[in-house]
């Protein structure tokens, strides 16, 4: 678990409107956000039925493209 000390910005009435965190907090977050979606991306392609292809094939795809499109 990530240990956050969120310093709270309250409206008039002390309602909590917005939180600011430390940069490394911020930091810290981010990249477990970006962890998570590697992981549900991840998830995703294991329950993906469409056949893997090597690296090979898809660059010789990406080149017919190029070439199709006359770059």
């Amino acid at each position: 678990m990530i240990a956050i000390h969120p310093h709270y910005i309250t409206d008039n009435t002390g309602k909590k409107i917005s939180a600011v965190l430390s940069m490394k907090e911020f930091e810290t977050i981010i990249e477990e956000l970006e962890e998570l979606e590697d992981i549900k991306l991840y998830d995703e392609s294991k329950n993906d039925k469409d056949p893997a292809i090597t690296k090979s094939i898809a660059m010789a795809m990406i080149e017919a493209e190029r070439k199709k499109l006359g770059k």
